[in-house]
């Protein structure tokens, strides 16, 4: 029987978030319903809030979450109700070019639920990224949830859904950090923290952490930095290449800036890469001298969502979690109520969370 339940519903770009009622349907085949524990404020929700990722107003908001699997439609093998799980918004196909030839973490047919979740009269809500998970419970496709170990805390766990899982990713699976490799992270907000902490994780030796705010460069630290530089004091690519000698094996930009990517690049050793996991806007132009491209060698890459493959990466990081291994309780700056989420849009933009999760 569809239930009902308030959820953090943005009516119209700009404007402050409300609690709506929002009917939940039994889930249908391939589908599942979720009741969720916690879920982060992450930026991409104040993007959808913001109208920067489409006009499809309004939008059910939230999607960094884990909870517990309560009802499953036909057909669903891969969860059973009790299971406790992090949603993800890759629920790969199989089916797709990429997916067939080995490479689901780059899947290009990723799916959500069919049915529609509404307001009490009827009107169909956008989910973000697919879930809409700032509530009790939430529809979305079975294969968006992956079942982890139940001792993790939910308030940890399901950052692995979105920021912390792209900044890991962007280090571990696209930039391919190594043991003894030079790392820099331009922005230390979540996902530059993850990238951080991925870098560490993976071996690297030196990580030199690059923003404008001293707090952050403190954060950054705590996650494994080695060096920070203030790019609002000094040139960080001249700095980056007096701490390293030549530059580093791979830059990661996690802000999303044309001009912060061009010190990314600038930074580099050759034959170094360069991730881009921060978000740019669709005005946006970038413009590098070609003959560096060719004549420093390496690679220039983009990471969507860490390029990672949630059944592989969520266990796996979920499992170091629990050894003490990656300290996820970190990225924690707050836990708050659901009806505390417009202002934890407020000190986000303020840079005074690291991440305000809503526990429910």
């Amino acid at each position: 029987m569809p239930r009902t339940v308030q959820g953090v519903v943005s009516m119209a770009a700009g404007e402050p978030v409300v609690l709506e009622n929002v009917v939940v349907p039994d889930p249908g085949p391939g589908e599942a319903v979720v009741g969720i524990q916690a879920c982060g404020v992450c930026h991409t929700d104040l993007h959808y809030r913001e109208g920067g990722i489409s006009d499809e107003f309004p939008f059910f908001l939230g999607h960094e979450a884990a909870g517990v699997v309560e009802e499953v439609g036909p057909g669903v093998t891969e969860v059973a109700p009790g299971d406790f799980v992090i949603l993800n918004w890759r629920a790969v196909c199989g089916q797709c070019r990429s997916c067939l030839r080995g490479r689901p973490n780059i899947c290009f047919n990723t799916h959500n639920a069919s049915q529609k979740m509404t307001l009490e009269d009827g009107t169909e809500l956008s989910a973000a990224l697919g879930i809409g998970a700032f509530a009790e419970a939430t529809l979305v496709a079975a294969g968006q949830c992956t079942k982890v170990d139940p001792a993790a805390s939910a308030v940890a766990a399901g950052l692995l859904g979105c920021g912390v899982m792209a900044g890991i990713g962007a280090a571990v699976n696209t930039g391919g950090v190594g043991r003894g490799d030079s790392v820099a992270v331009f922005g230390c907000g979540g996902v530059g923290d993850g990238a951080i902490a991925g870098a560490r994780l993976a071996g690297a030796t030196t990580i030199i952490a690059v923003d404008i705010d001293d707090r952050k460069l403190e954060w950054a630290r705590e996650f494994g930095a080695t060096h920070t530089v203030n790019s609002a004091e000094e040139n960080p690519v001249h700095r980056i290449k007096e701490i390293t000698d030549h530059g580093v094996d791979v830059a990661i930009e996690a802000i999303g800036l044309p001009e912060v990517y061009r010190q990314a690049f600038e930074a580099r050793d050759l034959a170094g890469t360069v991730v881009l996991v921060g978000v740019p806007t669709p005005d946006m132009t970038l413009e590098l001298p070609f003959l560096e491209v060719f004549g420093r060698g390496g690679a220039l890459k983009s990471s969507w969502y860490g390029d990672c493959l949630p059944s592989r990466d969520f266990p796996m990081l979920i499992d170091l979690y629990l050894q003490g291994r990656l300290d996820l309780d970190r990225f924690v700056s707050e836990t708050i109520g659901i009806e505390d989420v417009e202002e934890a849009f407020h000190k986000m933009e303020r840079g005074e969370v690291l991440r305000s999760v809503v526990v429910l």
